[in-house]
């Protein structure tokens, strides 16, 4: 009997042996990251941020890094203006932890279903309200004052830009504390990048014929760049219905440009349309596609999700820059000094390269 209840003791050892759970997460060791606050690893553990836009979405994520999941529900090439979201948007709204959007009247239809659809206690912060105040918003040939909608493309301007990754790092420490010192080392690292670009910028401006500071664009969404780097914006293509333009407009669009004598206009990636292809060609100038809300490339806007190190909110200003120096007699060679990359995620870089 005594050996029976040995041989069971075993048995019963074994099986409790092999029933034992395995796939048990280990928690990674302090060495897995060298930032000032480890990033959580465990993607089900993640907090879930929600943005709107693609550049919003790359500014977020370059701060935000492996300890959020970021997620930008505005696809990249869609008219944010317009975009109405899908069913399945509502589900991604109703998990988030924060939700940040641009505001200004960008999102209207977007705003509209987080504010239904988030957790009660979710916030929804709006970085446009928050960089600049009402004295400074721009009203201009896409957005009439008599309408009410401030031109809503701040991004745009590189300073803003950092003023939205400056205002990113405050939400995502207020909504996770322990990771305020890994929000601020990112931070610092992208504040560096967009201090790069800012510098560029001006230089690529300075290149420019003083004479050709001007900008006929498509959609309107050059204004607060044009201001703080000393452009004119003469005029948008695009009325503010977002329809096409007359027949009418065409030809006055078509005279100014021959009056101003400026080289060449640009049109829109997300904007499709024959009609700058139609100004350029009766007023003898150039026409080339500028982008705002969609990067260069295809990727993800995520950082941590990105593998195309040019898909980046740099990376679509740095694009830009080269086509309106080209386009205006400039010298485009000077973007080619600027580090492109995110901060953070497979195709990070170093934080070194510097504007030359």
């Amino acid at each position: 009997m005594k050996q029976i209840s040995a041989l069971l003791l075993v048995m019963n050892l074994t099986l409790v042996a092999c029933s034992a759970p395995q796939n048990t997460a280990v928690a990674p060791s302090p060495s897995e990251n060298s930032t000032a606050a480890k990033p959580v690893n465990n993607h089900q553990n993640k907090l879930l941020v929600v943005t709107t836009v693609a550049p919003l979405t790359n500014i977020v994520s370059n701060i935000a890094g492996d300890r959020v999941e970021v997620k930008g529900i505005i696809p990249e090439g869609t008219d944010s203006h317009t975009f109405e979201p899908r069913p399945s948007d509502s589900d991604v709204l109703s998990k988030a932890n924060l939700v940040i959007v641009n505001g200004l009247h960008l999102e209207s239809p977007t705003e509209k279903l987080a504010k239904a659809s988030k957790p009660k206690d979710t916030k929804i912060y709006e970085l446009g309200g928050n960089t600049i105040t009402k004295d400074q918003w721009l009203f201009d040939f896409s957005f009439p004052k008599e309408k009410g909608d401030p031109n809503p493309h701040l991004w745009v301007n590189p300073k803003y830009a950092e003023a939205y990754a400056k205002l990113a790092a405050q939400q995502l420490t207020a909504l996770d504390p322990a990771g305020k010192d890994y929000y601020a080392t990112n931070l610092k690292n992208y504040l560096q990048r967009l201090d790069a670009l800012d510098k560029v910028t001006r230089e690529v401006v300075a290149s420019i014929p003083a004479k050709n500071r001007k900008l006929l664009t498509y959609h309107d969404s050059w204004a607060y760049w044009a201001r703080e780097y000393g452009f004119e914006v003469i005029g948008a293509i695009q009325p503010s219905d977002f329809k096409e333009p007359s027949a009418q407009d065409v030809a006055k669009l078509i005279d100014q440009v021959r009056k101003v004598g400026v080289p060449a206009i640009f049109g829109s990636e997300v904007y499709p349309s024959k009609v700058e292809e139609q100004i350029a060609r009766e007023a003898k100038v150039k026409t080339a596609n500028t982008a705002d809300d969609e990067l260069p490339g295809q990727g993800a806007a995520n950082a941590m999700q990105n593998t195309n190190p040019q898909h980046t909110y740099i990376g679509m200003m740095a694009n830009n820059m080269r086509i309106i120096a080209d386009g205006l007699k400039g010298n485009s060679k000077l973007v080619d000094s600027l580090n492109t990359t995110n901060v953070v995620g497979p195709t990070a870089t170093a934080t070194t390269t510097t504007a030359k």
